[in-house]
């Protein structure tokens, strides 16, 4: 899974994430042992029994404010290129959803890059809406920035 996670999150690179693929091996090779530990990770096999084409990661929401709603958040969803569009990624989400609502979640939180279309119409079709939207600045190059003085 670590290496799955890796294919994602050197993919994700072309949507504009910041996050270094092959440099973070190491530590979500420890994040998917916690996963899996704790219940709340999901795999899909070829269906041969052979190799995972795909995962998803999942949780409880872990704000330490109180809110009107328990939230469980979708850390990923991804399913390997040539794997795609014979809904694997579908199953993973219900299944991670189905098993969030045995925890006793309201809701579910998930996201994705801006910039990564095909991920947010997926989302869209099994019933996800913008929630909060993070915006971002870079500071190295900030040629907007008027002189308000």
């Amino acid at each position: 899974m670590a290496d799955l996670w890796v294919e994602l999150a050197a993919d994700q690179r072309r949507h504009g994430s910041h996050l270094l693929a092959a440099e973070n091996r190491d530590r979500i090779h420890e994040t998917m042992l916690q996963h899996v530990v704790t219940d709340t990770t999901l795999v899909a096999r070829r269906t041969d029994g052979g190799a995972v084409v795909g995962f998803v990661t999942f949780g409880l929401e872990s704000e330490s404010y109180t809110q009107e709603v328990a939230r469980g958040v979708v850390h990923n969803v991804y399913v390997r290129e040539g794997d795609r569009d014979e809904g694997v990624g579908s199953a993973l989400l219900a299944a991670a959803e189905a098993t969030l609502g045995e925890y006793g979640v309201d809701a579910v939180g998930l996201e994705a890059m801006a910039d990564n279309d095909a991920a947010r119409r997926f989302y869209r079709r099994h019933g996800y809406t913008p929630h909060r939207v993070e915006l971002e600045k870079s500071l190295e190059s900030d040629s907007l920035t008027t002189d308000d003085g």
